[in-house]
Order: structure tokens, then C-alpha cells, then sequence
């Protein structure tokens, strides 16, 4: 008698601490990419040099609400809790996250049931910049890397066509500046039967009902200058976002993934 009694004592602190072990698990969702997905927040001074430039990786965390988690159970399951853990870095890539050691640091701490969404072309497409570009068929080869090796720690990969720029508009809709790079996004996401998200098409087609004009001054980082810290002299740049506006695209982003 004696020893069914240690042993269901046994089984019960098992089953306990299986439980606990269950509701503290964190779902953590890895974002790889460039400055358009990259939190400036974790940058030094950030309040003084950089703001308001966020990524929208920077401002993704608030939608993953514990009401909100069950609009994309189809990604997450039964997800409880979720981190949103942005490694995306500005300047970066295909080849140079994986040779600067980025992706290995990424591979290391993954875990399964754990997700890694990755945008990348804005970098891989700068021909002129040696440093950093990659041809098409270097662009795949890196998307294959990532998605059979986030496969392998039995997590999921999400492949993200890059985010649009402010250019080029004609007729008054905005028009994809990123060449074939979109295109070999999704075609490497059919060939291995990922999940895509296509924000390339989803943000042109926001930005454009929004109108040039309203993007422009809203969205992008186009404002005068004195008005904050970090650009005495004010900004003219349409390829990164403003607060708003990087609102905005992790919107896209959160919404499409409750469609995939």
C-alpha cells in the first residue's frame, strides 16, 4: 500500500509540473530582416537620435493580446503567451545576416512550436552596394537556409515579400520598385510549401488608397525640420517609417496572418 501511495504521489507531481511547464511556455516569434522590420527602440539614445524611425517589427508586440491570440491559432495553436523577438538589423541582407552570425544566434534559441517570419530584399537588391547585394538565385538559395533550418528545430517559417517603398507612383498608385525580388519570394515559398505573406503587394495597395500625399507626410519619414532631436534639419526619406506608419504595416502584417 505504501508504495501506491509514492507512486501516485509520483504521478501527481508529474502531471503538475507537466502543467506548469505547459502555462509558462512562451511562444516566441522571430523576426529576421532589415531596417523596414528592426526595432531602433533597443539602440542607445534611441529617444534622441532615432525617433520616431521604427521598423514595424518595433511595434508588432501589441497585437499579440491574449484575446487577439485565437485569430491566428492557425500559426500559433493554443498559444498562451507570445514574444516577439526582433533581431532584423538595418543595412542586412540575405547573405550578410547569415555571415554575420545573425541567423546562428536565431538557429541556436529556437525552440519548437516557435515561428520565424522573414522579410528580406530591400538590401539584397542594392547592386551598387557590393557589400551587401545578392543575386536572385543567392537571394533563394538564403530564403531556403533559413526555412529548412527553422524547419529542422520544428518550428514554422513565414516568408515575407519586402515592404514597399514610397516609390515609384503613377496614375496614382503606388508601383513595385524591388524588381524580381518579390517575385522569388513566393516562388520559394511554393516550391517548399511555406506560408507567405506578400507585403509587397498588401502595402502598395494600402498606401495607394491612402494617397501619395497622406503617405508621404505620415507614413514615411518626410517632416520639417526642429521638430524632433535626431533630425535637426528635418527628413526626406521614403523607404523608412514613421511611427504611424510603421503601425500601419505590422497591421498588414498581423491581419494577413490571420488569413494564411
Amino acid at each position: 500500500m505504501k508504495n501506491y501511495k509514492i507512486a501516485a504521489i509520483a504521478f501527481l507531481v508529474v502531471l503538475v509540473l507537466s502543467a506548469f511547464s505547459l502555462k509558462s511556455k512562451v511562444t516566441t516569434i522571430y523576426l529576421i530582416g532589415d531596417s523596414t522590420v528592426a526595432d531602433y527602440s533597443l539602440e542607445k539614445d534611441y529617444e534622441s537620435k532615432r525617433f520616431p524611425q521604427v521598423g514595424w517589427g518595433q511595434v508588432f508586440q501589441p497585437f499579440f493580446q491574449k484575446d487577439s491570440l485565437k485569430l491566428v491559432k492557425n500559426i500559433l495553436g493554443n498559444a498562451k503567451e507570445v514574444k516577439i523577438d526582433d533581431r532584423a538589423k538595418g543595412g542586412r541582407s540575405t547573405r550578410t545576416f547569415f555571415q554575420e552570425g545573425r541567423w546562428a544566434a536565431v538557429y541556436k534559441t529556437l525552440q519548437k512550436g516557435d515561428v520565424v517570419m522573414m522579410q528580406f530584399g530591400h538590401n539584397d537588391s542594392s547592386e551598387e552596394k557590393t557589400e551587401r547585394y545578392v543575386n536572385i538565385e543567392g537571394y533563394k538559395e538564403f530564403l531556403r537556409l533559413f526555412i529548412n533550418q527553422t524547419r529542422e528545430k520544428g518550428a514554422t517559417p513565414i516568408v515575407l515579400t519586402p515592404v514597399a517603398r514610397n516609390y515609384p507612383w503613377k496614375d496614382g498608385k503606388l508601383s513595385n520598385v524591388h524588381g524580381e525580388y518579390p517575385q522569388a519570394a513566393r516562388d520559394v515559398a511554393k516550391e517548399l510549401n511555406v506560408k507567405l505573406i506578400d507585403l509587397n503587394e498588401l502595402s502598395m495597395e494600402f498606401f495607394s488608397a491612402k494617397g501619395k500625399d497622406f503617405v508621404t507626410q505620415n507614413y514615411f519619414m518626410n517632416f520639417e525640420g526642429n521638430l524632433y532631436p535626431g533630425f535637426p534639419t528635418g527628413q526626406k526619406d521614403n523607404t523608412h517609417f514613421q511611427t504611424a506608419g510603421g503601425k500601419e504595416v505590422a497591421r498588414l502584417v498581423f491581419n494577413a496572418m490571420k488569413k494564411i
